[in-house]
């Protein structure tokens, strides 16, 4: 296939259990993998301590917690070319701007919220399935 898995992760155990299935598949089919955080509308704070300033974004934040991702998919999936990406936005807009600018043959998103009363509402699966120029395979990542 040679190609790019895009992926969107966040601190939770069901995104995590989604890399890893991106990774998989990333593996098997011989494609690269992005990893993707979102983090939102750009908020950014100064916060002074001590005599130092510091300088502190949601995007930075968003790239912390996507490098702690993407390190523990470098562990378990060592094959894998994996890069990360942090993106302003809503979750599911930011999966599919992601892979339209790669030109990604495959989103990978988990199920936590396709159930249930969620399922009416929305969730970030609807959503990028519905939006999404490539495929997109949904990962099971809960327990009944």
């Amino acid at each position: 296939m040679t190609g790019t898995i895009v992926v969107g992760v966040d601190d939770s155990e069901t995104a995590a259990l989604a890399a890893m299935k991106a990774a998989e598949l990333a593996k098997a089919l011989g494609a690269e993998l992005c990893v993707l955080t979102a983090y939102g509308k750009f908020e950014a704070e100064t916060i002074a301590t001590g005599g130092e300033k510091f300088f502190i974004t949601n995007a930075d934040s968003a790239k912390s917690t996507g490098q702690r991702s993407v390190m523990a998919l470098r562990k378990n999936s060592p094959d894998v070319t994996i890069k990360l990406q942090a993106s302003e936005g809503k979750p599911g807009d930011a999966l599919v701007k992601a892979a339209d600018q790669l030109d990604a043959d495959l989103i990978v998103v988990g199920n936590k919220r396709v159930q249930g009363f969620a399922r009416v509402l929305g969730s970030i699966a609807r959503d990028v399935a519905a939006h999404a120029s490539c495929d997109v395979y949904v990962a099971h990542t809960h327990s009944k």
